[in-house]
């Protein structure tokens, strides 16, 4: 076999008169079919990240040709494997490339049966065994290639829950990583083991552990799912208004991450995301071969961007590419996971520009060729997103939720032009006990958002549960969750923004559980303080809801169920 596809291309053509014109062809169609996935690919980059519509066409393209040049290295392997020289490393990247494709895909759509797609071709290559000969080549290009899939593969896990799976793989990228290292002493080495730590790091953050009979560890998707969601009932007046669109913004200070994505961003994605399409119903093909499927008709999920560490000008790029592109009778999400950012001084007049906001990466703004240094107290801080920045947004639905020590920047919000607005606020501060976890493992409050059971046990220090007590506790919060729906769209004194969004699955769930963290941390005997509480603007009637005596009992019932009702105060006593 020759060395690369070049030599083997050229040989071929050399030793013209001994391949008959067919084989020569097939290798020449092969030539072409590669050369142009790859031109195709890598222009994906310089598609703008933002726009749903700029982007279809030229992913369509790309779809398109690595589909035909799946095909006919299937369809002429044997003339490949002898006139061409192909080897099983080359069939793996035309795989692996396959499997970046559906997870772009994925991102830039966000329907999940992508992810599906995606794990089935990474899986392929590792059953397939496509990169294993990388290693008894002296090429440590191909090696780094091999790593990269396993990192990419160990990303789609992850978004897909299979936890299992993804203990194998990094303990297999280990070994890899070890032999890398040992065989061509590179540069490289402290990067990759970074790799490991944080995905070892990410695989840990949950705080609660499921256990099966046996103590086995069961992983729990915490996508929506049918039945998931308290359902609207007849006599119920709630808006029409759908989630179109979500920016997810990650920008915490020490926060666990892995490729880009923190555990906050992970949660609150998966949050805004129905469950995926069992794998079984996604084969399109008979079974056995691998082959790129249709895309489904139907969009389940509202489109999401996912923001790590953005500067200023790439947050208000996205925002105003969603605002321009937000269909009529849509929401558009905006999630600020950040660390806060504080005025320095006081101005007479308090405007929203002068209590903070959160903060936005420094790294690429550079504004007059240097960065600027506050010259007085009166000017405001440049790199932090204030609440009047969101201003203009606020022409259109918009739903805000900030989980940041400077939250509370956000409920002095005015809204301007009458549209459904509302901001869900995490606590500006939690109890020491609770803080150096809090802020490595992920926020206590995106953590009620998407599991609201999770963080109930977390705030009571329980770390595992066994699967029975789980599901009657999960089966519970059901109930409860129905309560608060009742009461959210029965009260008189509630303003009409939270209604006008009930109608939306997501954005209900995600207010019922608001609800929820609110009482369940005004009745936890560690929480004392007012800004240890979430808030909201606008407010809720405290009396029909947070502090509703109907609500504290089944909080203080959950209590009891778990046996933890010594942390919590019986609900009569007022937290002001």
């Amino acid at each position: 076999m020759l060395n690369s596809p070049k030599d083997a291309v050229m040989t071929g053509v050399g030793a013209e008169d001994d391949i008959p014109l067919g084989e020569r062809k097939t290798v020449t169609d092969f030539c072409y079919l590669l050369d142009k996935s790859k031109q195709l690919f890598n222009g994906l980059r310089d598609l703008p990240q933002y726009g749903h519509k700029q982007w279809q066409s030229y992913f369509g393209r790309t779809f398109d040709v690595y589909t035909k040049l799946w095909k006919f290295q299937q369809q002429h392997r044997q003339v490949l494997d002898t006139r061409y020289g192909l080897k099983r490393w080359q069939i793996g990247e035309v795989a692996s490339k396959i499997g970046q494709l559906y997870y772009h895909y994925y991102l830039r759509t966000s329907e999940t049966s992508y992810l599906n797609e995606a794990f089935s071709f990474y899986s392929a290559i590792r059953q397939r065994s496509y990169y294993y000969q990388v290693n008894k080549e002296d090429r440590p290009e191909l090696v780094v290639k091999k790593l990269r899939y396993y990192a990419r593969f160990i990303v789609v896990c992850l978004l897909l829950n299979k936890m299992d799976l993804v203990k194998v793989l990094v303990k297999e990228l280990s070994e890899e990583i070890e032999d890398y290292t040992q065989r061509f002493n590179t540069e490289d080495q402290l990067e990759w083991n970074l790799v490991l730590q944080e995905v070892a790091a990410f695989v840990e953050a949950d705080p609660v552990l499921i256990l099966n009979d046996d103590n086995t560890v069961l992983v729990k998707s915490n996508r929506l799912h049918e039945g998931g969601v308290p359902q609207l009932e007849p006599g119920m007046v709630v808006g029409q208004l759908t989630l179109a669109d979500a920016l997810i913004v990650g920008n915490c200070n020490n926060q666990v991450k892995f490729s880009e994505l923190t555990i906050d961003m992970f949660r609150m994605l998966q949050a805004l995301e129905r469950e995926p399409l069992n794998l079984a119903t996604q084969i399109t093909t008979k079974p056995g071969t691998l082959e790129p499927s249709e895309k489904p008709a139907k969009r389940e999920n509202p489109h999401k961007y996912l923001l790590y560490k953005p500067t200023f000008s790439q947050l208000y790029t996205f925002l105003s590419a969603s605002f321009k592109e937000l269909p009529a009778n849509s929401v558009l999400l905006v999630y600020l996971s950040a660390t806060g950012v504080f005025p320095t001084g006081r101005s007479e007049y308090e405007g929203p520009y002068d209590f903070g906001g959160v903060l936005t990466n420094t790294n690429r703004d550079v504004v007059n060729g240097e960065t600027v240094q506050k010259r007085n107290q009166a000017q405001k801080e440049m790199h932090c997103l204030h609440p009047g920045d969101l201003y203009p947004f606020t022409r259109k639905p918009l739903f805000i939720i900030v989980d940041s020590s400077n939250s509370t920047a956000y409920k002095n919000f005015s809204n301007l032009f009458g549209q459904p607005l509302v901001c869900l606020l995490s606590p500006a501060v939690y109890p020491k006990s609770m803080q150096a976890d809090q802020s490595q493992r992920g926020s206590l409050f995106t953590l009620f958002l998407y599991n609201p059971l999770m963080g109930f046990l977390s705030i009571c220090g329980l770390t595992s549960m066994h699967q029975g007590l789980w599901e009657k506790a999960q089966e519970f919060l059901g109930k409860v969750s129905h309560d608060i729906g009742q009461m959210l769209t029965s009260s008189r004194a509630i303003d009409q923004a939270f209604l006008q969004f009930y109608g939306d699955e997501f954005l209900r769930l995600l207010m019922v559980r608001f609800v929820f963290c609110c009482a369940t941390l005004r009745l936890h005997k560690l929480f004392q303080e007012a800004q240890s509480f979430p808030e909201s603007y606008p407010q809720l009637p405290k009396q029909e809801m947070v502090e509703n005596s109907l609500l504290q009992k089944r909080v203080l019932e959950l209590a009891a169920m778990l046996d933890v009702q010594n942390l919590f105060s019986d609900g009569m006593l007022d937290n002001y």
